[in-house]
């Protein structure tokens, strides 16, 4: 097959490369790019953030409700913006980013909707999001009026010189009057209103100069007379990723360090993921300072999308850390978010998709598998409930029960499968516990039924398989009757055979019913050699029926023939009978 749109790299393989690596040169254009140490100024050289550790959540701040939603193809009507808020309470959001009110009528009354009704309860702070200036700012600051919640109100303009150049056509000293002149607005508009406080985001915060930053957000909490019993927000977005996520924390632990009025400043980051390291940014911003994480749920977001605060707080949560918000139900909070953006969530999204804690590949499902067999034994062992103890099971960084899942999707069984899983699969859901070596020789017949067929294998597919591999055959014999009884010396057998239909009955003294039988089946020419038995059931409860698994060799070749009955007796029985009908 050829791809003729592809352009192979043919360039030279560079001098300094070695021998193992044979990459070549491409044709990308890569020369009308320049990194971020060629566009901004990174100054902090003696960084702290990278010898510590995160021991808490910061505040969270939803953003879905304007930044988010002004990402959909169809932003949101009033009743699933509601519906998206009353989630976000109920999994204990404190401080919601509920609109951008002067930008449309549907975000205006849905913030009017927040002040005539009960929808936000008292200790749930509400954002509203407007820009520099000064008509906007007083149509936000109308839209709060009546508001009994805490409100901030959340200020911005980009300051990054191709911004300020090619956006705005102004220099650093003209956009600085810019904001300053949007804040006194801002102040002359609100400043009086009980509970209400002020967020600044220099937007494109990480390509705008170090020190015109700082001077901006500093005029900016000297304007607004930041205090600690009345703080600001300074929010630091990664408007457009452009760097890997330790410069960002540089930048931040920078500001962080250097801004004045420090203990009045609630310092935010707004981390994006044009690069794919919006989680990596935030976590390392925390790290550096941030006390504050602005974001989207499932990360929805212009371009490439916000930082992802399911994701943020859950991997604190597997660092066992208390996320301080509630996904013990993710399916349900995944429902909702899809019902109200418009927008699916990946298969393979971090802890929420629906194959993220599912396994294929055979070497994995064998170490969850056993995992599981620890676990329970450990919990057993302590004598406390599995759901009490440390999870440790390989492979699944959380408990998937902790967040609402439950294990019927953890192992699945295709043609990259293993012995472990298929015998999870038959424990899990008939009871069947088959001993390791059956595992080995089924594991053959599942791959050999996966590879005929390309397709996944449920449970009931595998028994198929196991039932037509290991099952009795039609044969000579035929069991008509095994009874065993107890006499002085030990047991007597009787054993009724058909053979080639003829009938045939065997007493046999001093011997069990699996040593009877193969005595009796020798007197006929057919030579059992019985290796181990297993016994095992089939399904669970009054309608358990009991499996007997007969290992047995057969010229030289080692086999294995299920018998299955209600009683422990027949099923072993059959078991026999169907390894004579191979010989």
């Amino acid at each position: 097959m050829t791809f003729p749109t592809i352009d192979t790299p043919r360039g030279p393989v560079p001098a300094a490369a070695p021998a193992w690596n044979r990459q070549r040169a491409s044709q990308m254009p890569h020369h009308r790019y320049r990194d971020v140490h060629a566009r901004v100024e990174v100054p902090l050289t003696d960084r702290t953030w990278p010898s510590r550790r995160l021991t808490a959540a910061p505040l969270w701040v939803p953003v879905d409700l304007r930044d988010g939603n002004q990402a959909l193809p169809e932003p949101m009507d009033p009743a699933r913006k509601r519906r998206f808020f009353e989630l976000m309470v109920a999994m204990g959001y404190k401080e919601i980013e509920v609109g951008y009110p002067s930008a449309s009528q549907t975000d205006y009354d849905f913030v009017r909707l927040i002040a005539a009704t009960e929808i936000a309860p008292e200790d749930v702070t509400v954002v509203v999001f407007t820009p520099a200036r000064r008509d906007l700012i007083e149509r936000t600051v109308e839209s709060v009026r009546g508001i009994r919640n805490e409100v901030v109100i959340h200020m911005y303009t980009a300051t990054a010189p191709t911004w300020r150049d090619v956006v705005l056509g102004r220099d650093r000293t003209e956009l600085k009057e810019l904001i300053l002149t949007g804040g006194r607005d801002l102040l002359a508009a609100a400043g009086d209103l009980d509970g209400v406080r002020f967020e600044f985001s220099p937007e494109v915060f990480n390509l705008t100069e170090p020190d015109y930053v700082l001077e901006v957000c500093d005029a900016m909490t000297e304007l607004w007379d930041a205090t600690g019993e009345r703080p600001v927000i300074l929010n630091l977005p990664a408007t457009v990723e452009v760097a890997t996520p330790n410069v960002y924390a540089d930048q931040i632990e920078y500001m962080h360090r250097n801004l004045a009025r420090r203990d009045a400043v609630i310092l935010s980051v707004h981390p994006h993921n044009d690069r794919g390291t919006g989680i990596a940014c935030a976590e390392l911003a925390v790290l550096a300072g941030a006390q504050r994480v602005e974001g989207c749920l499932f990360g929805n977001g212009e371009r490439t999308g916000n930082v992802d605060l399911a994701t943020l707080a859950l991997n604190m949560f597997a660092q066992g850390i208390d996320p301080m918000v509630d996904f013990s139900d993710i399916d349900e909070v995944r429902r909702t978010v899809e019902a109200c953006n418009g927008i699916g969530v990946h298969e393979r999204h971090p802890y929420v998709g629906d194959l993220v804690h599912t396994a294929f590949s055979g070497t994995h499902q064998d170490a969850i598998r056993k995992g599981f067999d620890e676990h329970r034994s450990r919990a057993v062992a302590e004598g406390r409930p599995e759901r009490e103890i440390e999870w440790r099971v390989p492979y699944l960084p959380v408990d998937p029960a902790d967040i609402g899942r439950t294990y019927d999707a953890v192992i699945r069984v295709n043609s990259q499968s293993g012995k472990g899983g298929m015998a999870y699969l038959l424990e899990r859901d008939l009871g069947l516990e088959l001993p390791r070596r059956l595992q080995i020789e089924f594991a053959r017949h599942v791959q050999e039924h996966a590879d005929e067929h390309g397709t996944e294998m449920d449970t009931a597919a595998l028994w198929e398989v196991f039932a037509d591999a290991f099952g009795p055959r039609p044969g000579r014999f035929e069991l008509t009757e095994c009874v065993v009884e107890e006499i002085a010396d030990g047991s007597r057998v009787t054993v009724g055979l058909r053979v080639d239909g003829a009938p045939f009955r065997t007493v046999i003294d001093g011997n069990g019913p699996v040593e009877a039988l193969v005595l009796a089946l020798a007197e006929h020419g057919a030579k059992v050699d019985v290796l181990s038995l297993h016994q095992t059931s089939l399904g669970r409860g009054e309608d358990a029926q009991a499996l007997s698994l007969l290992e047995h060799r057969h010229d030289g070749e080692v086999r294995w023939t299920l018998g299955r009955h209600r009683s422990v007796l027949a099923a072993t029985a059959a078991a026999v009978i169907g390894a004579a009908q191979t010989t």
